[in-house]
């Protein structure tokens, strides 16, 4: 028997990617099942009252109303 190599055709090989992206999608998928940690929400500091008016802020405002 003579062996023959076999040309892969470019819609061919665009099958075999589309199928091969597909399967790694789905075991992606299927690995990742069941390892979702839930989100804890920080503890809010005291010192974490929102915004304040700094000296530096106040600095920045003046040089950018220049």
């Amino acid at each position: 028997m003579s062996e023959q190599k076999t040309k892969l055709g470019r819609r061919e090989f665009l099958t075999k990617a589309a199928v091969a992206g597909s399967a790694a999608g789905v075991a992606a998928v299927a690995l990742s099942q069941g390892t979702a940690k839930a989100s804890v929400a920080p503890e809010k500091s005291p010192q974490a009252a929102g915004y304040r008016e700094t000296e530096h802020v106040r600095t920045y405002y003046e040089l950018a109303r220049s």
